[in-house]
C-alpha cells in the first residue's frame, strides 16, 4: 500500500463509553501536527444504545467525509462499536484506514458482572449494556464485518487489579482482554505496555497509529499476543 498524504485526508475520532472528546485531544493534536484535518465527536452513550449514538453523529461525519479526499477513523474503547455501526449504516466512499484502541469487540466481562447494578446502569447507559460478552443476533448484525482495512491496538498493562483479577483472564488492560479486542478480517493487531484509559496519550500508541493510517500496517518492533 502507498502512504497516504495527510494534507489531504480527514481523521474522525470517537471516545470511549463515559468519556468526552477530550479524551481524544492528544491524539488528536498528534494527528494535527502530522498535516491530517480532525473531527472529534462526542456521542450521547448515557442515552441512547449503539444504533442510537451512531445516528447522533452520522450527520456531520457525512459533512466532514464529504470535504476530504479520504476519510480515517481513529477510536477508543466503545467508540470501536461507535464506529462499526456507523461504518454499516453510514460508511462514505471515501473511507480509508481504521485504527480501534482497546476496542471490546467480543464485549467485556466487565460489563457481565456489572451490567445488573443501578449504578452501572445510571453510568454507563444503554450502550453500557451492549457490551456484554453474549449479545444476540440484532446487535451482531448491526456491528456488521470488517470489509475495511482495520487495525487493532491492544493494551497489557492495567490500573484496575481487582477487575484484572476477578474477571479478566489472560493479558488485559484492566477493561478489555487482548483476546476480546480481536476481530476477523482486521488487517494488523498488536499489543503493547499501555493501560485501558490513557493509552490513546501514549507517545507509541500515536506512533503506530500514524503509521497504519498512513501505511496500513504497525510497525515491525510492535509485540502481539
Amino acid at each position: 500500500m502507498t502512504a497516504t498524504d495527510p494534507a489531504r485526508e480527514g481523521v474522525l475520532l470517537l471516545h470511549g463509553i463515559a468519556r468526552r472528546p477530550a479524551s481524544m485531544r492528544p491524539m488528536e493534536r498528534r494527528l494535527a501536527a502530522a498535516g491530517y484535518r480532525t473531527l472529534n465527536l462526542g456521542y450521547p452513550a448515557r442515552k441512547a444504545d449503539l444504533a442510537g449514538c451512531t445516528e447522533a453523529i452520522a450527520p456531520a461525519v457525512a459533512a466532514f467525509a464529504s470535504d476530504c479526499a479520504r476519510l480515517h477513523v481513529v477510536t477508543h474503547s466503545m467508540g470501536g462499536l461507535v464506529a462499526r455501526v456507523l461504518l454499516g449504516r453510514h460508511r462514505p466512499k471515501n473511507l480509508g484506514r481504521v485504527v480501534m484502541l482497546g476496542p471490546p469487540n467480543q464485549g467485556s466481562e466487565v460489563a457481565d458482572a456489572l451490567r445488573r447494578l443501578t449504578l452501572y446502569r445510571r453510568i454507563f447507559g444503554p450502550a453500557g449494556l451492549e457490551l456484554v460478552t453474549r449479545r444476540d443476533a440484532a446487535l451482531e448484525a448491526r456491528l456488521g464485518v470488517v470489509d475495511y482495512p482495520l487495525g487493532i491496538i491492544a493494551g497489557s498493562r492495567s490500573f484496575y487489579l481487582l477487575a484484572s483479577r476477578l474477571w479478566l483472564r489472560g493479558p488485559n488492560d484492566g477493561r478489555v482482554t487482548v483476546a476480546r479486542t480481536r476481530l476477523d478480517g482486521m488487517a494488523d493487531h498488536r499489543v503493547l505496555p499501555v493501560a485501558h484509559p490513557t493509552m490513546m496519550r501514549a507517545p507509541r500508541v500515536q506512533a503506530e497509529t500514524l503509521r497504519f493510517l498512513a501505511e496500513g500496517r504497525f510497525g515491525a518492533g510492535c509485540t502481539d499476543a
